[in-house]
């Protein structure tokens, strides 16, 4: 079989599901370093989407900006389920 008849399959999502993974992380990291509940603050972020519940510690709050509420949630439930 050639190359020209093999079909690569190419999944953004993948990649996009790692770099919510590792804004989200990060965004994290710098809510605890500044002594804030991480997961109260995120969840607060979420629910109203706006930014001040986030730091702006080593630019989290650009970082998180970065995300659609959608495409997190959706990462956040399939990482909850252990789905891929």
């Amino acid at each position: 079989m050639s190359d020209i008849d093999y079909t690569r399959r190419f999944n953004v999502n993948i990649d996009k599901d790692e770099e919510i993974k590792m804004i989200l992380s990060s965004v994290y990291s710098s809510l605890r370093e500044k002594g804030y509940n991480p997961i109260n603050q995120i969840v607060g972020y979420i629910l109203s989407e706006d930014p001040t519940y986030i730091t702006n510690h080593n630019n989290a709050r650009t970082l998180i900006r970065q995300l659609d509420r959608d495409e997190l949630l959706q990462v956040l439930l399939k990482s909850y389920l252990h789905e891929k």
